[in-house]
C-alpha cells in the first residue's frame, strides 16, 4: 500500500478540502503517512491568502524536497490549493520539486493525480461516493461555499478562488449526517461569505433555512451548529430569529468588520461605519441575550491616519467584543490596495497592530474571566497531560475550536465526543478550568 503525507497551511477551509482528498485517495486504496521517512507521496495544501502565507507554503515545500533529499529517496511531492490557483502558469518552472500542481477546482481529481506522480497508470477505484470525508474528532468544519463576490481592495481570494458558489443543501445536509453518525457533535459552517449562502442556487434559500435544515439534522445526536465568517448586511431578521430560537444554533456570532472608520471602509470597497456596527452589536445583544461576539481587526490599511487608528481602538474598545483577531495589513499582489499611494510604514503597522492586540486580550481576558461561576456543557476534544496528570480538554459554545480558549477538567473521566455538564471555577488568558458535575 503507497502512503500520502498530508501537509495543510492556512484555514480550516483548506482543513476540509485536505480531508476531503484524503478520503477520496483512502477510499482508492492509499495508505497515511506520520513522516517523510514513510510517506511515497506528499501533498502540500497551500495557503496564499497572504504574501507571508505565500511564502511559507512554498518553503515548507522546498524543505520537505529538501528532507526526502537528505534521506536519499525520492519523495513526489504534489502542491495543490491556493498557491497553484494563484500562480498556476508560473509554477512549474519556479519549482521544478514539485512533481504536479493541482488547483483548488481540480482537487476531487487528485487520486488519478497521484497514481500518474508515483507511475501506477489508470487504476479503476470503483465509483466514488458523493460525500466523503475522514474527520474523528469531536467537532468538524463543513464548508457551504466557496469563492467570494466582494472583491475587497485588499484580498485576493476572489481571484484565488473565483466567484461565490453555494454548495447544495443536500450535499451540505448528506455530510452533516455522516459527521454526525461517525461521532462529530458540532458542526462548523464555514465559507469565505456564508451570509449569503444560497442566493445562487435555484429558489434563493438562505442561510437562515440551512441552519434550521442542519440543525433538524444533528438534533437526533444532541449536537451543536455553529456558523461563522458573516457579514454585516448577512444579518438578516430571519437569521437573528434562527440563532436565537433555535436551540442547536450556537449564539455565537462571528462578524469580520476588518475597520470602522468610513474613509477607510470606502477605501476597501467596504460598506458601514463606527455606528452602524455598533448599532448592529447592540441589536443583537438585545435580541439574543448572553451571545458571544468575535469579529476581526484590520491595522495599517493604506492611508490609515493615526486618528482613524485611534477611532479603531475606541470602536473596538466600545463594542466590548468576546474575541477579536488582529492582523495588520499587508500588500497583496494583483489587489487594488497594493497600488494605493499612503502604504503605511512596516514600522508603524507592527506598532498599531501590537497596541490592538493588546487591547483584544485583554478585553477577552476579561470576557473569558465573566464566565467563571457558571455551569456549561462541555465537548471533549481529547486528553492531554497536565501539571498533575492526564486532564481533558473540550470547549463549550462560546469557544469555536481552533480559534478561541478551551476548558481544561483535570479530574473525572470521559471520551473524545462525549459532553459533559461542567462548573467553571478559574480562568486564566482565554483558557477556562472546570470540574464535571456530578450526577448530570
Amino acid at each position: 500500500m503507497s502512503k500520502v503525507l498530508y501537509i495543510t497551511l492556512g484555514c480550516a477551509k483548506n482543513e476540509v478540502d485536505t480531508d476531503r482528498m484524503r478520503a477520496l485517495l483512502t477510499g482508492a486504496g492509499y495508505g497515511e503517512a506520520s513522516s517523510v521517512d514513510e510517506a511515497d507521496v506528499a501533498i502540500v495544501n497551500t495557503c496564499s491568502f497572504l504574501a507571508s502565507a505565500t511564502s511559507e507554503s512554498i518553503e515548507c515545500t522546498l524543505t520537505l524536497a529538501e528532507e526526502a533529499v537528505e534521506g536519499a529517496r525520492s519523495l513526489p511531492i504534489v502542491m495543490c490549493g491556493c498557491v497553484p490557483s494563484r500562480y498556476g502558469d508560473d509554477l512549474p518552472s519556479e519549482l521544478p520539486e514539485v512533481a504536479a500542481f493541482v488547483r483548488h477546482d481540480e482537487e476531487d481529481g487528485i487520486v488519478e493525480v497521484v497514481d500518474r506522480v508515483l507511475g501506477r497508470g489508470a487504476q479503476v477505484h470503483g465509483e466514488e461516493p458523493s460525500v466523503l470525508r475522514t474527520v474523528e474528532a469531536a467537532s468538524a468544519f463543513v464548508k457551504i461555499s466557496d469563492g467570494c463576490d466582494r472583491y475587497c481592495t485588499f484580498c485576493a481570494i476572489p481571484y484565488i478562488r473565483g466567484r461565490y458558489a453555494s454548495r447544495p443543501a443536500s450535499e451540505i445536509l448528506s455530510e452533516v449526517d455522516m459527521l454526525m453518525a461517525g461521532g462529530v457533535r458540532e458542526v462548523v459552517l464555514i465559507g469565505q461569505d456564508t451570509g449569503v449562502w444560497g442566493h445562487d442556487l435555484d429558489g434563493a434559500p438562505t442561510l437562515a433555512d440551512l441552519l434550521r435544515d442542519v440543525a433538524d439534522h444533528v438534533r437526533p445526536y444532541h449536537g451543536w451548529v455553529r456558523v461563522l465568517y458573516l457579514q454585516p448586511e448577512g444579518m438578516t431578521d430571519e437569521l437573528i430569529s434562527v440563532i436565537r430560537d433555535v436551540d442547536e444554533v450556537l449564539p455565537y456570532i462571528d462578524i469580520p468588520v476588518q475597520h470602522c472608520s468610513t474613509p477607510v471602509l470606502h477605501a476597501m470597497a467596504r460598506r458601514g461605519s463606527a455606528e452602524s456596527y455598533l448599532e448592529l452589536f447592540e441589536r443583537l445583544r438585545r435580541e439574543i441575550p448572553g451571545m458571544a461576539l468575535r469579529s476581526t481587526a484590520m491595522v495599517g490599511f493604506p492611508g490609515e491616519t493615526d486618528e482613524q487608528f485611534d477611532e479603531l481602538m475606541d470602536f473596538v474598545e466600545r463594542a466590548e467584543l468576546d474575541y477579536c483577531s488582529v492582523f495588520a495589513y499587508s500588500p497583496e499582489e494583483g489587489t487594488r490596495a497594493a497600488e494605493l499611494p499612503n502604504q503605511v510604514s512596516d514600522d508603524v503597522k507592527a506598532d498599531r497592530n501590537q497596541q490592538m492586540v493588546d487591547l483584544c486580550e485583554q478585553m477577552g481576558f476579561s470576557a473569558t474571566a465573566a464566565h467563571v461561576g457558571e455551569e456549561v456543557d462541555v465537548i471533549i476534544d481529547g486528553i492531554e497531560e497536565g501539571e498533575d496528570g492526564p486532564e481533558l480538554v473540550g470547549h463549550t459554545w462560546f469557544q469555536a475550536p481552533d480559534s478561541d480558549g478551551v476548558v481544561h477538567i483535570e479530574e473525572g473521566e470521559a471520551s473524545v465526543g462525549d459532553m459533559v455538564r461542567v462548573r467553571l471555577v478559574d480562568s486564566f488568558c482565554y483558557e477556562l478550568v472546570g470540574t464535571i458535575v456530578e450526577g448530570r
